[in-house]
């Protein structure tokens, strides 16, 4: 922290909740001065996933990027915000790809919201994708650590040699959407997290009705032995593959973050609840906000252990509530 900066408050998963937003950051003792909203000595840290699914996303993108170019908040990117730079974004030539996201139907419908509510702003939308294009993929403070979904030491090494900035740039943008490069490796790993395939070919549909042959998993499991031990994702395997023994290559597939490392912040799993910590160094802030869940912040001060006091939110199904009966 810098001298003038007391502490951090960190945000998961915006996803177009713009009231929510502002609700939080009033929880959190943010006001708007000169059209910005700003607490002395303090900072917001966003977790990426800004875009898409919600229906204020321009309000955010607006709130959250007027904050982080005053000096005011930071922000990593999420993999929706990837995913929508790479969708807009023309292959080169000779590439064989069109755009460095496919235009298929299940990709369009991801993004779909974003692009309606930017259609009538094409200056605004080419400011808001050159943010994206500048926004670090992790970043890393004396005491903690911001990463959208997964801390990959390894990974991280070889990127921050080249990147120090922690930033992309066009070359490494266009080699990210070729599967097996170390850019498609780095983005996928940090910004999706860990997953191990469905054994025997299975596949399962998830609650949002994509089929998925993948599922999400820990990094932090100390020693597990079945694939019941290492799930992690709101959609619960079906029991049969639950009681299965992890394989060897699915050893190799998982990570462990220790509990010696520093603490570590991340959103993206959708998780549900009353918002906790993973583990004593590991805090999720994804509580599922644009499906009626939690838009979820962590106050972190001087503390070097997450504290389950810490969690500040708001009820998003308990605050559209409210105004109904207003």
């Amino acid at each position: 922290m810098t001298s003038d900066v007391k502490g951090y408050d960190l945000i998961g998963d915006v996803h177009g909740c713009g009231l929510s937003l502002k609700k939080l950051l009033a929880k959190l003792g943010y006001s708007k001065r000169k059209g910005v909203y700003s607490n002395p000595g303090r900072q917001v840290i966003f977790l990426g996933d800004i875009v898409d699914r919600g229906p204020r996303i321009r309000e955010s993108l607006h709130l959250v990027y007027d904050m982080v170019e005053a000096g005011h908040a930071h922000i990593v990117m999420g993999n929706h915000e990837f995913n929508y730079l790479s969708y807009v974004t023309r292959g080169r030539e000779g590439s064989g790809l069109s755009y460095l996201r496919e235009h298929n139907p299940r990709h369009h419908r991801i993004v779909a919201e974003t692009l309606e509510q930017l259609a009538n702003y094409p200056d605004e939308e080419e400011v808001f994708l050159q943010w994206i294009r500048e926004m670090p993929v992790y970043l890393e403070f004396d005491r903690f650590r911001v990463v959208h979904a997964c801390w990959h030491q390894k990974l991280i090494d070889r990127f921050e040699a080249e990147y120090p900035n922690h930033v992309i740039d066009d070359r490494f943008l266009h080699r990210s959407s070729k599967r097996g490069t170390f850019e498609w490796a780095l983005m996928d790993r940090l910004l999706r997290g860990t997953h191990l395939r469905l054994p025997n070919g299975e596949a399962m549909v998830s609650k949002d009705g994509f089929e998925r042959r993948f599922f999400r998993t820990k990094f932090w499991a100390e020693e597990p032995e079945f694939y019941g031990d290492v799930v992690f994702q709101p959609d619960p395997l079906p029991e049969h593959i639950a009681r299965m023994r992890l394989t060897d290559q699915d050893y190799n597939d998982l990570l462990y973050y220790g509990p010696e490392e520093k603490m570590l912040f991340i959103g993206h799993y959708w998780r549900e609840g009353q918002p906790a910590p993973i583990t004593s160094n590991i805090a999720c802030l994804d509580y599922s906000a644009v499906k009626y869940g939690k838009l979820v912040a962590y106050r972190l001060d001087d503390e070097t252990v997450i504290q389950p006091d810490k969690f500040i939110y708001v009820d998003v199904r308990r605050e559209i509530a409210d105004e109904s009966n207003l």
